[in-house]
């Protein structure tokens, strides 16, 4: 049993990188008496300090839980390996960053899973934790709960969390913490817990279901087998954003973190409906807050932080009804006090050329604009309903309002992809650079940079593609070869790409069941942790587990799946039906396109959702 020490914590900082990362009292941080509390709740984050404390969503239910007088919510991340090391070495227990209090000793402990490949890490924490990895091995200690987009399909996650909340968390949050708080004044037993937990809308108790598979290894049935648990889990949605809970001062960290700056939530959900992409169709309907709600908010934030950047988050931005209005007002109001306003997820179809001149008087930022793919029969493939012309347009409208720095984000590897759409990605970025040039001198910047990122294509849970095999490996590193190829005959652009053995990686976890766990378990046990980041990726680690569980990766990845086949996450209402997933496919493979739903009703199924969708 591992006790903590503050003596041998302080001598352990001194010897690993960045012990900042470890120290908290950051500006803002909630101090409470640990022993005061009715509830207390450890937030985990499953990645470093650094990325963990650019994570808005941490931020929303940190502030949450903290606002009730009986609850306590106080931060975990994952160390970095020194420090994990030496934390071993010193026979420390993973602690929380406010009160220093080991993970252990708090009532719930709550991952967010953002990233596949963060799982590896879930496992570590836990042991760091001293809490026992398998939940069916738990018969004390706290409750391991998770959310966020990989939740969607928990089953990989099915063997080691107790609870996981799928939707929107702050309404679920409230309620979850309220239960575990009741459960705990009578005494009830763990189990007794888990079923009421199980009872509120949104939650998934994996120990309360049973999968059976079939003889060629497809999944044959997925059973409830507790009274308390639902026949099928339906995603939880705060519909009103005005009213939703929102911080009124981040954290700040005193180590910098990879996003660092005051974050507004402008809108939530996308109406567009790209085929490739999970969070268009998880974060349905759609939902904006108003413009006097943000105008707030902003000066909140501001005079909570002294921040010199605002960014405004969601899918889309330049969807956002108010964009114009919203970038004049925070310009007008805070450009005196050198505070930017950045504008990232623009969509290349939208009209934001104001926005980008406003956003542009206090301070020059690089633009990032997503075309995805190289051709317009491949865009309509995956349906992102933009043209050559709209790239275009977009860019030149940057250069005429003195951006010189654009980033481009492409995949590779997608449904029905040949060579003349790897060729079609060259033409693009040429295209660019000579909509720079047309630009007169006088008003372009200096100092143009293109850059090409090109992802691997990922089948993902609750997509059209959901159905659609990866590329083996041997295929996407031929594909790179290429392109990288065909992107070293434009002058002035730079090319960089995802490790396609992360890719193959994170697709057999988005479109994996339960048996993944054990291959999730027998890497961790051959060292594998911090998987994505590319200089900690132990592939022959994961190569060896697959193989001593006698589990073939290209079944998860590479395997297309049928129309009838049973999914390990179809026991999930994510809000939009199957049916329309399986329509979208086989549009998909003709190359047709979807219209915005804004534009019309296209029949998704979230008209259960009424007043708030366009689907009414």
């Amino acid at each position: 049993m591992k006790e903590f020490s503050a003596e041998r914590l302080e001598r352990l900082l001194d010897t690993v990188l960045k012990p900042s990362r470890y120290t908290g009292g950051e500006m803002n941080a909630v101090i409470k008496p640990f022993d005061q509390a009715d509830i207390t709740f450890a937030f985990c984050f499953p990645d470093a300090y650094e990325v963990g404390m650019s994570h808005l969503g941490i931020k929303i239910l940190y502030d949450i839980i903290n606002r009730r007088p009986w609850a306590l919510c106080e931060r975990v991340f994952m160390p970095w390996p020194d420090m994990a090391d030496g934390m071993r070495r010193e026979n420390l227990p993973l602690f929380s960053i406010e009160s220093r209090t080991p993970v252990n000793r708090f009532d719930i402990v709550g991952f967010t899973l953002q990233y596949e490949m963060c799982y590896s890490n879930v496992l570590e924490m836990l042991d760091l934790s001293d809490i026992p990895i398998y939940s069916k091995d738990r018969t004390d200690g706290p409750i391991i709960m998770a959310g966020g987009p990989c939740a969607y399909n928990p089953e990989p996650l099915a063997p080691f969390v107790d609870v996981f909340q799928i939707g929107d968390g702050e309404e679920m949050m409230v309620e979850a913490i309220e239960c575990v708080r009741a459960c705990k004044k009578e005494g009830k037993s763990r189990l007794e817990t888990l079923r009421a937990l199980a009872g509120i809308e949104g939650i998934y108790v994996p120990a309360f279901y049973q999968p059976s598979y079939n003889e060629d290894g497809t999944l044959c049935a997925f059973t409830a087998t507790d009274p308390a648990a639902p026949a099928v889990v339906r995603k939880r949605v705060v519909l009103d954003l005005d009213a939703a809970a929102y911080p009124e001062a981040f954290v700040v960290p005193y180590t910098e973190a990879i996003h660092d700056r005051i974050v507004l939530e402008i809108m939530r959900g996308c109406t567009k409906g790209c085929r490739f992409c999970q969070a268009g169709m998880l974060y349905r309907p759609v939902r904006e807050r108003s413009l006097e709600t943000l105008l707030r908010q902003a000066e909140a934030l501001e005079n909570a932080t002294g921040y010199e950047e605002m960014s405004l988050s969601s899918l889309s931005s330049g969807d956002y009804t108010h964009l114009a209005e919203l970038v004049c007002a925070l310009t007008e109001r805070y450009g005196e006090r050198k505070i930017s306003v950045s504008l990232p997820s623009m969509r290349i179809d939208s009209i934001v050329k104001q926005s980008l001149e406003e956003a542009q008087k206090v301070r020059k930022s690089g633009l990032t604009l997503a075309p995805e793919a190289g051709t317009q029969r491949m865009r309509d493939v995956i349906n992102k309903g933009v043209t050559e012309a709209d790239l275009i347009r977009a860019v030149t409208d940057a250069f005429e309002s003195g951006w010189s720095t654009v980033k481009l984000y492409f995949m590779i590897g997608l449904p029905t992809e040949t060579d003349e759409d790897l060729q079609g990605i060259g033409t693009l970025a040429q295209d660019v650079i000579k909509a720079y040039f047309s630009v007169p001198r006088g008003v372009r910047a200096k100092g143009l940079r293109v850059t090409c990122s090109a992802s691997t294509f990922v089948p993902k849970p609750f997509t059209p593609f959901q159905w659609q095999g990866q590329d083996d490996l041997p295929t996407i590193r031929e594909k790179q070869a290429r392109l990288g190829e065909i992107l070293h005959q434009v002058k002035g652009v730079n090319f960089n790409w995802h490790e396609p053995e992360l890719s193959m990686l994170e697709a057999c976890f988005a479109r994996g069941d339960r048996r993944m766990g054990d291959v999730l378990y027998a890497a961790w046990e051959n060292g594998c942790r911090m998987d994505g980041w590319t200089e900690f990726l132990n592939y022959e680690g994961w190569m060896k587990a697959f193989d001593d569980c006698g589990v073939d990766p290209a079944f998860y990845a590479n395997r297309p799946r049928g129309e009838k086949e049973l999914l390990p996450w179809d026991f999930i209402d994510a809000g939009v039906t199957r049916a329309f997933l399986w329509r979208e496919w086989q549009k998909a493979q003709r190359a047709e396109v979807t219209p915005d739903c804004r534009k019309g009703c296209q029949g998704c199924g979230l008209k259960r959702f009424e007043g708030v969708c366009a689907d009414r």
